[in-house]
């Protein structure tokens, strides 16, 4: 019988540190299933206004983000360079031929300087994706330096 309990305790865990797994996994799992609730389901808008090459108004007024992706600034005192100003110009043009009046579905991520941040897709598409293979952003991963449009 004290062999038994012995295995037992070794395949359930023993002391503080077995009795906090499951609760560390049972708190994770509910974390996750918080956060997955917690974030809008996608749905389809209409696109009012290219603001710039990464960011558009809705026909709500809402500002949307397009995640994962950096466009050149069109603004002299946000643009580091000429160059970046020149390219945000063709940036926004290309982004205004894509989406302008389009419907597009988004998937909220969150906020950022009072805008929304979502992934974009239209016609199935990924937006972002779109907007790099055309040459008018390029990839800028969260966590990594902003691209630099001066140089490169």
């Amino acid at each position: 019988m004290d062999v038994d309990r012995h295995a037992r305790g070794r395949a359930l865990g023993n002391g503080a540190a077995a009795g906090a797994r499951p609760i560390a996994a049972l708190t994770l799992a509910l974390s996750a299933r918080l956060l997955l609730g917690a974030a809008a389901p996608p749905r389809q808008a209409s696109v009012a206004y290219v603001i710039d090459g990464d960011t558009f108004r809705l026909a709500s007024g809402e500002r949307i983000r397009i995640a994962g992706i950096d466009a050149p600034e069109t603004r002299p005192g946000q643009a580091k360079c000429r160059r970046e100003i020149a390219a945000g110009r063709a940036a926004t043009a290309t982004a205004r031929g894509l989406l302008q009046g389009r419907t597009v579905r988004l998937a909220r991520l969150g906020r950022n300087y009072n805008r929304t941040v979502a992934r974009v897709t239209l016609d199935g598409r990924d937006v972002a994706g779109e907007l790099v293979r055309l040459g008018a952003s390029r990839w800028w991963p969260r966590g990594q330096r902003k691209p630099d449009w001066c140089h490169g």
